[in-house]
């Protein structure tokens, strides 16, 4: 391997379970439901990555272990190899303002980032809210023949 490349293998992984709203704690969520984004992608939570100037990789071949349908994880270095952090704003020290026993897990196994990426993805540009137009007719479902049982 070159040395310039990355060994993205020890960098924080992050599956978009652990911040999806439908998701229970036993399904792998891993903060708070009112804090929780519904169905985020593994792009949208690259973008908030970049928006935070982290390093991140995705690989979209793997799979979440506890759900094989969960396609995707994202891989994010957090600290530099000197120990410093890349972002101040997103650190993996403990936060004593937090008093709800989720979010302090959270907290303490140095995942402040789920919340911070948790906030950005409802507001990401791919997520716009569609305007579906409200369907005015009803006449179609009106069904021709005979209704009732078979006989056999």
């Amino acid at each position: 391997m070159d040395g310039d490349v990355p060994n993205i293998k020890k960098w924080v992984v992050f599956y978009p379970v652990y911040i999806n709203s439908k998701k229970t704690i036993a399904e792998g969520r891993r903060i708070c439901l009112s804090k929780a984004c519904e169905n985020p992608t593994c792009a949208e939570i690259g973008d908030c990555c970049s928006h935070f100037k982290l390093p991140f990789a995705i690989e979209i071949d793997k799979a979440y272990p506890r759900d094989f349908m969960q396609i995707g994880r994202v891989r994010v270095l957090l600290k530099k190899e000197d120990g410093t952090l890349y972002n101040p704003a997103i650190s993996s020290r403990k936060d004593p303002s937090i008093t709800n026993s989720i979010d302090k897990l959270a907290w303490e196994t140095g995942k402040q980032l789920m919340l911070r990426v948790a906030e950005l993805v409802p507001r990401h540009p791919g997520r716009a809210k569609k305007q579906e137009p409200a369907s005015t007719s009803t006449a179609g479902s009106s069904k021709s023949g005979k209704g009732g049982k078979k006989k056999r």
